[in-house]
């Protein structure tokens, strides 16, 4: 007899304590399968350290892999299920597509970003649900501070260093919190020129920070926010988001360029799709974490209402420790849904406590009942997180040990960009790539050195960190998108980083796999490119088409280059072809020379008088005129000072 297939669709809490607890009952006598974006677990209570550069980003995650030996991984994201036939379509992190048959299925998907209809929100605000978030936050946190210290505008100053945080609930409270302690430390070793000091704000529409836990922990994690001096604004949010800054719904415009979305979460949309019963978009379940009317089906974690048997008529909140909680009981039931385990049992449990970390030894928490403050809160708050990580525990103790003896290191990795972390999409805890699968080529040419930085540097209108169109390149950034059109050439090239970074056109190279450019008078002779390789201390020579120096627009010469100046990004100083006082221009079609060069032999390499078409050669359809011998200068051509202003 085949051994059943048990499909666990997501690796959160729950998913991933659902794979765990199947593999321990049914010890080999099951097909596991998990489908997830990633390879890795995050625990989500300890991103805020990782956006303050306490934890580094492995620390926060296990390996499925490692942890889940008896599990078959596949990396993707589900697209479509087909309840009748008990297949999945997920599309896989490289654009192939493949299809999953199942017995049981288990759906713990989890939760992406709530989204509210506040004009710019989604367009100029960034979420807090995954490791990619956390990672674009720190280091547009630690840019803006750093071009805070450079800037000598004290309003430029004051936005960059103005942090607004929607949401006092768990996540945006401790984003709060840590961030306030993690700007502080950077600008005691570099001091802002105004004096100025980093401001956190913290906005909800709720009456109280922290509403969901007891008044006496809401009232400690206020007070400790205020002595730290976070602008807490309860009552407030946010009517509408800018390019450079946040309106608030008391009137007040508030200049920055940072706005981190922490209001709350929603269910994956994969539910949605599913034509089951809903209960305020989450998939209805009963007791036994079974979707009525669906045998097979299975859900636990955010996107499942499972009913609150220790409140009745209500259901489980959207926290890690009922999504914990959860997997256990799935599991335990699909086993015992193919005769592998016991009896089936309810989901019920009764909350232990709450913890709140609030950054150094301050914290907030209620075990059992007893709210603690300070240091004994602290102390609780990081020996829960110890007991409930499935791994790197030692690891995670390192790091706080050695935080709270050495300063942070707070420096830039430029690993994520604006644009692959935007506020409304279905997969927080993958970073997007621009084009998508198959167009990896264009997207690091997009984001290449310098365009990356546009929308967190730009100060005439980035906003608080906006997000760009995948197909749009980084604004202001001279030849930073995929492709180029270039003077002469007639198509588009891509370029490669190398040359995006020093400013050069691209050309085509031996064994590259790209078209060469032609020159005019090459393809007038109907000649194939044949250009060499350029080293990298080699100035860029052959202008297609014998236009002015690269990305000059036609016969104009280069601008803001003053007669004999070298030309920018030009190595070994060598003045610019077709600068004034500099060589004369090549590859000019008919020897015609350059304008605007006194003194200026004729062009070299240039064809002579129109010769016969050879055997097998088309005839020229316009012959170039022959060299131009001017009066008005010395016959010397080699005296290239001589009539130079």
């Amino acid at each position: 007899m085949s051994r059943p297939r048990i499909l666990v669709v997501g690796a959160g809490f729950a998913g991933y304590r659902t794979a765990r607890t199947l593999s321990r009952l049914t010890r080999g006598r099951a097909h596991i399968t998990l489908l997830n974006p990633t390879d890795y677990f995050l625990y989500l209570p300890l991103l805020p350290q990782v956006a303050a550069g306490v934890l580094e980003p492995r620390r926060v995650t296990v390996s499925l892999p490692d942890s889940l030996p008896d599990v078959r991984l596949v990396l993707g994201e589900a697209d479509r299920i087909d309840l009748d036939d008990r297949t999945l379509h997920y599309t896989g992190p490289e654009g192939e597509g493949g299809t999953l048959a199942y017995d049981r299925l288990v759906l713990a998907a989890g939760s992406v970003n709530k989204l509210l209809p506040i004009p710019g929100v989604a367009e100029h605000a960034h979420g807090f649900r995954g490791l990619p978030e956390a990672l674009y936050l720190r280091d547009h946190v630690t840019r803006q501070v750093e071009l805070a210290a450079s800037s000598d505008d004290p309003g430029t100053c004051a936005a960059r260093c103005t942090f607004v945080v929607v949401g006092a609930g768990y996540t945006g409270t401790e984003v709060a919190a840590h961030g306030q302690m993690f700007t502080d430390a950077q600008v005691r070793k570099h001091p802002l020129r105004q004096g100025m000091r980093p401001r956190w704000m913290l906005l909800d529409v709720a009456p109280r920070v922290l509403p969901e836990m007891d008044e006496k922990l809401s009232a400690t994690a206020d007070r400790v926010l205020r002595q730290r001096g976070v602008d807490v604004r309860m009552g407030t949010s946010v009517k509408e988001a800018t390019h450079d800054g946040v309106l608030l719904t008391d009137g007040e415009f508030v200049e920055t360029r940072t706005l981190v979305w922490c209001v709350g979460v929603r269910p994956d949309p994969l539910v949605e799709s599913l034509g089951l019963p809903m209960e305020k978009g989450r998939l209805l379940v009963d007791p036994h974490l079974r979707v009525p009317g669906r045998p097979e089906l299975f859900a636990c974690g955010d996107v499942a209402a499972v009913p609150d048997l220790e409140n009745p008529g209500s259901c489980t909140p959207m926290t890690a420790q009922h999504a914990w909680r959860h997997g256990k009981v799935a599991a335990e039931n699909v086993a015992a849904s193919l005769g592998l385990g016991g009896a089936r049992k309810p989901y019920r449990h009764r909350d232990l406590g709450f913890v709140v970390d609030l950054g150094g030894a301050k914290a907030a928490a209620d075990p059992l009942g007893v709210p603690l403050s300070g240091v004994p809160a602290g102390a609780v708050t990081r020996g829960y997180h110890l007991a409930a990580m499935p791994g790197n525990r030692v690891r995670v103790a390192a790091d706080w040990l050695l935080d709270a003896v050495l300063p942070r290191q707070a420096v830039q990795l430029g690993l994520v960009r604006s644009w692959s972390v935007p506020l409304d999409t279905s997969s927080p805890e993958v970073a997007r790539v621009p084009g998508g699968p198959g167009q990896r080529q264009e997207a690091s040419a997009r984001s290449g050195p310098g365009a990356a930085l546009a929308a967190d540097t730009d100060d005439g209108g980035a906003g608080p960190a906006r997000y760009r169109p995948p197909d749009e390149p980084a604004k202001g950034q001279p030849g930073s998108g995929a492709t180029q059109v270039r003077p002469g050439s007639g198509a588009a090239q891509p370029r490669s980083e190398p040359e995006t970074a020093k400013g050069r056109p691209a050309t085509g190279r031996p064994g590259s796999g790209r078209g060469q450019l032609r020159s005019e008078s090459e393809t007038a002779k109907g000649r194939p490119a044949a250009e060499p390789a350029r080293t990298a201390d080699e100035p860029a020579k052959r202008r297609p088409g014998g236009g002015p120096a690269g990305g000059q627009p036609g016969d104009e010469p280069a601008k803001n280059q003053p007669g004999g100046e070298p030309a920018k990004n030009q190595p070994g100083g060598e003045p610019a072809k077709n600068q004034p006082g500099g060589e004369p221009a090549k590859n000019q079609p008919g020897g015609e020379p350059a304008r605007g060069q006194p003194g200026g032999g004729p062009a070299k390499n240039q064809p002579g008088p129109a010769r016969p078409p050879g055997p097998g050669q088309p005839p020229a359809p316009h012959p170039a005129p022959g060299p131009v011998k001017r009066t008005d200068v010395p016959d010397d051509p080699d005296d290239s000072t001589k009539g130079d202003s």
